[in-house]
C-alpha cells in the first residue's frame, strides 16, 4: 500500500491501492518544485494552471516522457544501438505508470497529400469498396462497361485494325520493381523471343535482367503480325495465348503510329473499345500512380507560370525592367544572352515590350519562335545540370528551372512568385485519374463522397444496402461496418463538418487532436495511459458534452486518461482535478490544490473562483460604437458560405462566432485578410470568391496574428522573432573588455562562426537521428547547452554573460534591462501579453500554438501602430488560463483605444462578452452552416433565437 497523501486542504486524500495510481515521486523537470503527485488510474484526470505553471512539465515532459524511455528501453540491445538511450525526466520515481499514447497538438502532418481521410483509414476502406463492389462507366459515352469474351475481342480487332501491322502483347509485370532475370529466362525457354520492357521491345537473351529498385512495366511479345484474312487463325490462337499469359489482359501495339490499346476479359466500352483494368485499391488512390491524376500527379493543384506578373507592364522597355525576372540591364551571363538576341533578331531592349514583334517575344518568354506549348510546373527532383554553353532557354523556362532544381527556400519563394497555384484542370481537383472517376456506388464517385462533409456521408451510407444488389451487399458488408465505426467516432467528437478531402495542413491543433483521439477510440486498446493537450480548442461549447463523452469512453474502456486543459466543461466533468501554480515560471511548479471538482469548488484558489464563478471578468459598462466608419464585404460564397454580406464597423473590438465549421475562418482568413493584405501590400494571396468591399480606405496596415510556429528549429526563439537580440547583442558589444578584444555584435551570435560553440554551432543541441521515430534533441556535451565559447562568455554586463541573458525569463529581464529603454519596452510587450514565465532563448519548437501568437502579438505591439490597423487573431485565447485571458483582453482593449480595430475569431465565452460587436454565423457547421445569423452587441445578439452561441452567451450575461 502507498503511503497517504494530504491535499492542500489538510485532510486525507482517500486511500488508493497502488495498483489503482499513477505515483509521482520528486518531479523537478522545467519549473516543478520536487513535487510528488498521486493520479488515479483508470479514471479521467485534468491538470490545469495558469500558462506557464507547469502542466506540460508534469504530464508531457515527466509522465509520458518517462513512458516513452521506458519504451525504448525495452527494445534489444542491437535496435538501441541506432537510436542511442534516450534522457532521464529529471524526477525520483514513478510507479503504476502503463504504456503511454500522447496525443499533441503540434504533430500535424504537413503533406500536401495528406487528408482527413488518409489519417482516420476511411478512404482507405472507402477505395476497396470501390474496387470491389464499384460499377464502371465509359468515360466517353458515360455507358455501363461490359466484359469481352475472346470472340469479342476478335470481332473488335477485325473490325478496327484491319491491314494493320500489329504487335500482340501480354503484360507480365505491371508497375513493380525487381531484377526478373528468372521471368525472362522462364519465358525464354518457352520459345519466346521478344519482351517489351518499359515502353521498348527487345530481344530475349541470355542472363537478361533489369534494374532491381526501379519500377517496371513487362509485356511479352507473343506475335507480331499484318491483320488480314489468311492471318485470322493465327491471332485467334496469339490472342488466346496472350490473355491466358496476361491472366485476362492483353494489348495491341500498333507498329505505324505505336499506339497501344488495351483489351480485357474484365471491362470494355461496347462504343468506344476503350477498357479499364481490373480495378485495385491502388485504382482509387492518390498517391499512387495507378490512380493519381497524371497531369497533377495527384495533388490537385499545379503551379502555371502567370504572364501578367512575368510582364506586369508592356511600355516598360526590358532595359527597365519589363521582363520582371529578367531584371534591368546589367552585366550577367543571360542578360548576354538577350542582348545577342536582340541584335540577331533586329529588335530594341530600348523600346516598349509592347512594340516587340510577337515571334521575338515568344523568344525571350519561351526560347523558341513559336510560344507556349506548355505553362505547368512539375517539381522534377532529378533535374539535369545547367549546360553554360546551352542555348538561350527563355525566360519563362528559366523561371521554372530555378523553382525545380533551387535548394534554397529564397530563390524558390522568389520563383513562386511569377506563378499562380490552381485547381488542375484536368482532374478539377480530385487528384485522381479519369478512369477511376468513372466508377461509381449508388451512382457517386468516390470523389464525390470525399467532398461531402461527415454528417452528410454518414446519411448517404444509413440503408446503402437497400441501392446495392445481393451480390454487392455479400462482399460489401464488413467494409460498410468498418467506414460506419469510423465516422462515428469522428462525429462523436464534434467534426461534422470536416470532409474526407480535406488536406491535413489546414486543421488547427485541436481539429488534428480529436482526429487521432477519435482514431484511438476506434483502436478499442486497454490499459494505456492517454495524455491529451487541450482536446477543445476550436470547439464551441455546443459540441463540449460529445467530446467529454469521447474521453469518458476511452476512459471506460480501461485507460487513464489526463488532459491539460482550460475548459470550464471539461474540468467539472473530471473524475479529479490537478491545479498547478500558484504562478508562472518560477512562481509555479507546485500542486496548489487537487481532488474532484466537487472538492475543488470549496477551495480558494484562482482556478476554483472562476470555476464556481466567484471571479468573473466584468461586463463593459457600455459598448464601444467605433470611429462611425465601416468595413463592407458582400456577396462571399466560398467553400459553405451562402452569399454572405457584412459590416464591420472600424475602430472596435469585434468578435467573429460560431460552432466549429460555420464558415468563420472562410469569412475572416481566406477572404477578408487577403483582400486587405492585397489593398495595404499588393500581396498574391488570392480570397475566396466575392462581389464587392467597400471601406479599404480607412485602413493602412492589417496584421494577421495565427498559431502557426515562430520558427521550425531549436535556434528560432523568442528574442530573435522579436528583434531585441540584435539590440542584446550590440549592448554585449559595447562593453569594455569586448572592444579590448576587438568584439563586434557579431561574436554573440549563435548563428555565425566566432562567438558560437563549434561542437553543436550554436544550436545548445545535438540532434540524434532516430531512423524509425522523431529526432531526439540531446544537450551539447561542449558548453552543456550554452551555445557559446568560453571566450565569448567570458564578457559580461553587469555580471551576467550572453548566455545567461538568454536563460533569463521575461520577468528578470524586464527588471534587467530596465535602465536601457530601447531593449526594456520591446522585453515588456512580452511582460504584457502574459509570457513573463518564458525565456528569453526558449527554442520555438517548445512553444505551444497559443504562446507563439502571443509572442507575435508582442512583436506587432513593440512596433508603432498608425490608428487605422485592422488586427486579424484567431483563437488567441488557445493554451490560456482564465486570468491570462483577462491581461490579453487588456492588451486588444489597449490596442483599440488608439483608434485601431481587432478582429477576433473566437469561442471563449470570456472575451465574446467583451467585445463591441459580434458577427454570428451559422446555424450549424458544413453544409448546414454558411449564413449570418445576427450582428450587433453582445446584448442584441442574445436575442437570436436559432443561435448556439446566443444561448450560451445569454447565461454568461445573466439575462434570462
Amino acid at each position: 500500500m502507498a503511503k497517504l497523501k494530504k491535499n492542500v486542504t489538510g485532510e486525507p486524500a482517500p486511500a488508493i491501492s497502488a495498483d489503482d495510481q499513477i505515483e509521482v515521486y520528486g518531479a523537478r523537470e522545467h519549473n516543478l518544485k520536487n513535487i510528488d503527485i498521486n493520479l488515479p488510474k483508470n479514471k479521467l484526470v485534468v491538470i490545469t494552471g495558469i500558462s506557464g505553471s507547469g502542466k506540460s512539465s508534469l504530464a508531457f515532459d515527466t509522465i509520458y516522457a518517462e513512458g516513452q524511455r521506458r519504451y525504448m528501453e525495452s527494445f534489444g540491445a542491437y535496435a538501441r544501438q541506432f537510436i542511442g538511450d534516450m534522457e532521464r525526466p529529471d524526477v525520483d520515481k514513478i510507479t503504476g505508470l502503463s504504456p503511454v499514447i500522447s496525443i499533441e497538438q503540434k504533430t500535424t502532418n504537413k503533406n500536401p497529400r495528406s487528408t482527413v481521410g488518409t489519417i482516420t483509414e476511411i478512404y482507405d476502406f472507402l477505395r476497396l469498396l470501390y474496387a470491389r463492389v464499384g460499377v464502371a462507366y465509359s468515360y466517353e459515352t458515360g455507358k455501363r462497361m461490359t466484359r469481352f469474351s475472346e470472340e469479342e475481342i476478335l470481332e473488335h480487332i477485325y473490325k478496327n485494325k484491319d491491314k494493320k501491322k500489329l504487335v500482340i502483347l501480354a503484360p507480365l509485370v505491371r508497375g513493380r520493381k525487381g531484377h526478373y532475370r528468372e521471368l525472362f529466362e522462364q519465358v525464354r525457354k518457352q520459345g519466346y523471343l521478344k519482351v517489351r520492357i518499359d515502353g521498348e521491345i527487345v530481344d530475349l537473351k541470355e542472363r537478361l535482367q533489369v534494374d532491381r529498385y526501379k519500377i517496371h512495366d513487362i509485356e511479352l511479345v507473343i506475335d507480331r503480325i499484318v491483320v488480314n484474312s489468311e492471318s485470322r487463325v493465327r491471332i485467334s490462337q496469339s490472342v488466346q495465348k496472350a490473355l491466358q499469359m496476361g491472366k485476362g489482359l492483353m494489348f495491341i501495339l500498333d507498329s505505324d503510329t505505336n499506339k497501344l490499346a488495351q483489351y480485357s476479359k474484365q471491362l470494355m466500352c461496347e462504343d468506344t473499345g476503350i477498357s479499364y483494368e481490373e480495378p485495385s485499391p491502388n485504382t482509387f488512390s492518390f498517391n499512387s500512380p495507378y490512380g493519381a491524376c497524371p497531369r497533377c500527379k495527384g495533388l490537385g493543384t499545379i503551379y502555371q507560370i502567370d504572364l501578367n506578373e512575368v510582364i506586369p507592364d508592356y511600355s516598360k522597355s526590358i532595359e527597365e525592367g519589363g521582363l520582371v525576372p529578367l531584371g534591368e540591364a546589367r552585366d550577367t551571363f543571360t542578360y548576354k544572352q538577350v542582348q545577342t538576341l536582340a541584335r540577331k533578331y533586329k529588335f530594341s531592349l530600348k523600346a516598349p515590350i509592347a512594340d516587340i514583334p510577337p515571334s521575338a517575344l515568344n523568344l525571350l518568354l519561351y526560347g523558341n519562335t513559336n510560344g507556349a506549348t506548355n505553362m505547368d510546373v512539375t517539381v522534377d527532383e532529378e533535374a539535369a545540370p545547367i549546360d553554360v554553353n546551352a542555348e538561350y532557354e527563355g525566360v519563362v523556362n528559366m523561371v521554372r528551372r530555378y523553382f525545380n532544381d533551387t535548394s534554397s527556400d529564397h530563390v524558390r519563394t522568389w520563383a513562386e512568385g511569377f506563378m499562380k497555384l490552381q485547381a488542375c484542370p484536368e482532374c478539377n481537383g480530385t487528384r485522381l485519374r479519369k478512369e477511376s472517376l468513372f466508377f461509381k456506388v449508388d451512382e457517386r464517385n468516390i470523389s464525390e463522397l470525399s467532398n461531402m462533409d461527415l454528417l452528410r456521408l454518414r446519411e448517404w451510407f444509413t440503408g446503402i444496402e437497400e441501392r446495392l444488389d445481393n451480390k454487392q451487399n455479400a462482399i460489401a458488408k464488413d467494409i460498410l461496418k468498418e467506414i460506419r465505426e469510423r465516422l462515428g467516432f469522428l462525429l462523436n467528437v464534434g467534426l461534422t463538418y470536416l470532409t474526407l478531402n480535406r488536406a491535413t495542413r489546414t486543421l488547427s491543433g485541436g481539429e488534428s487532436q480529436r482526429i487521432r483521439l477519435a482514431t484511438q477510440i476506434g483502436s478499442q486498446l486497454m490499459g494505456i495511459t492517454y495524455i491529451l493537450d487541450e482536446p477543445s480548442i476550436g470547439l464551441h461549447q455546443r459540441d463540449n458534452m460529445q467530446l467529454i463523452d469521447a474521453l469518458r469512453n476511452l476512459k471506460e474502456m480501461g485507460n487513464t486518461v489526463i488532459v491539460v486543459e482550460h475548459d470550464k466543461d471539461i474540468m467539472l466533468h473530471a473524475d479529479h482535478l490537478v491545479d498547478i501554480g500558484p504562478g508562472a515560471g518560477k512562481h509555479g511548479g507546485q500542486v496548489v490544490a487537487q481532488g474532484t471538482p466537487k472538492e475543488m469548488l470549496k477551495m480558494n484558489t484562482a482556478t476554483a473562483g472562476y470555476l464556481s464563478g466567484k471571479t468573473e471578468s466584468p461586463i463593459p459598462a457600455e459598448r464601444r460604437k467605433g470611429n462611425g466608419k465601416f468595413l463592407e464585404l458582400k456577396g462571399v460564397t466560398g467553400n459553405n458560405l451562402k452569399n454572405v454580406s457584412v459590416k464591420f464597423p472600424l475602430g472596435t473590438f469585434i468578435c467573429v462566432t460560431g460552432v466549429s465549421g460555420s464558415g468563420k475562418s472562410t469569412l475572416i482568413n481566406e477572404t477578408l485578410y487577403p483582400i486587405l493584405s492585397k489593398h495595404a501590400y499588393n500581396s498574391k494571396f488570392e480570397p475566396m470568391p466575392y462581389k464587392s468591399v467597400k471601406g479599404l480606405e480607412h485602413l493602412d496596415k492589417v496584421i494577421e496574428i495565427d498559431q502557426s510556429p515562430i520558427g521550425r528549429t531549436p535556434r528560432s526563439n523568442p528574442a530573435t522573432y522579436c528583434g531585441f537580440f540584435t539590440d542584446i547583442r550590440t549592448l554585449f558589444a559595447q562593453v569594455p573588455e569586448a572592444k579590448i578584444r576587438g568584439y563586434n555584435a557579431g561574436r554573440f551570435s549563435f548563428n555565425v562562426k566566432g562567438g558560437r560553440c563549434d561542437v553543436c554551432e550554436g544550436a545548445g543541441v545535438r540532434v540524434i537521428e532516430m531512423n524509425f521515430l522523431p529526432d531526439v534533441f540531446v544537450h551539447c556535451e561542449k558548453c552543456n547547452g550554452r551555445r557559446y565559447n568560453r571566450e565569448t562568455l567570458e564578457i559580461r554586463y553587469k555580471g551576467k554573460s550572453i548566455s545567461d541573458v538568454l536563460d533569463m525569463t521575461v520577468d528578470e529581464a524586464v527588471e534587467f534591462f530596465q535602465p536601457v529603454p530601447f531593449i526594456y519596452r520591446k522585453v515588456k510587450t512580452l511582460q504584457d501579453v502574459g509570457l513573463g514565465y518564458i525565456t528569453l532563448g526558449q527554442s520555438a519548437v517548445t512553444l505551444s500554438g497559443g504562446e507563439a501568437q502571443r509572442v507575435k502579438l508582442a512583436t506587432e505591439l513593440s512596433k508603432k501602430d498608425t490608428g487605422k490597423t485592422i488586427y486579424i487573431l484567431d483563437e488567441p485565447t488557445t493554451g490560456l488560463h482564465f486570468q491570462d485571458i483577462q491581461l490579453l483582453l487588456k492588451v486588444l482593449n489597449k490596442l483599440v483605444e488608439r483608434g485601431n480595430t481587432v478582429l477576433v475569431i473566437e469561442h471563449n465565452l470570456d472575451v465574446i462578452k467583451m467585445a463591441d460587436y459580434i458577427v454570428d454565423l451559422g446555424p450549424e457547421g458544413g453544409e448546414g452552416g454558411g449564413t449570418i445569423l445576427a450582428t450587433g452587441t453582445p446584448e442584441e445578439v442574445v436575442k437570436c433565437k436559432e443561435s448556439h452561441t446566443a444561448r450560451f452567451l445569454k447565461q454568461e450575461l445573466h439575462i434570462s
